[in-house]
């Protein structure tokens, strides 16, 4: 196999805290919603391989430039010299990704022992996902 790729479009939404509330713990509607659409963009574009043994990820966030900003800066952060820094953090939108994944490309996020990430500003956001063998 010589891997997957999955395309995410919308604005990337970090995984949330767990909440507490009346004795439980709970997951935020947010990050249910966003793993939910994760899952679905998967399944429509892969299906539900379930890959076995060790993955490697690379994964590339696009982040919307901010409409406010004037053109010069706008087009700085497209060419890559102002570089996408704030949120939501790598790790976050990495954990939500990773896990809405599980039971569908993988058994289990802890196949995956190679994760690269690389968050950069664009003109359509969203999220690229490369899943290989390692």
């Amino acid at each position: 196999m010589t891997g997957l790729t999955i395309t995410i479009p919308g604005a990337a939404v970090g995984k949330g805290r767990p909440r507490f509330g009346n004795g439980r713990t709970y997951t935020d509607r947010k990050t249910l919603n966003a793993e939910a659409w994760i899952r679905q963009c998967a399944v429509e574009q892969v299906g539900q391989p379930m890959l076995d043994g060790p993955l490697r990820v690379d994964m590339r966030i696009d982040v919307a430039v901010p409409a406010s900003w004037s053109r010069k800066k706008r087009q700085s952060a497209l060419d890559g010299t102002l570089r996408a820094t704030g949120r939501p953090d790598v790790d976050n939108v990495s954990k939500g990704c990773l896990d809405a994944l599980n039971g569908i490309v993988w058994r289990d996020d802890a196949q995956v022992d190679e994760l690269h990430i690389v968050r950069r500003y664009a003109d359509v956001p969203g999220i690229c996902l490369k899943v290989v063998p390692a």
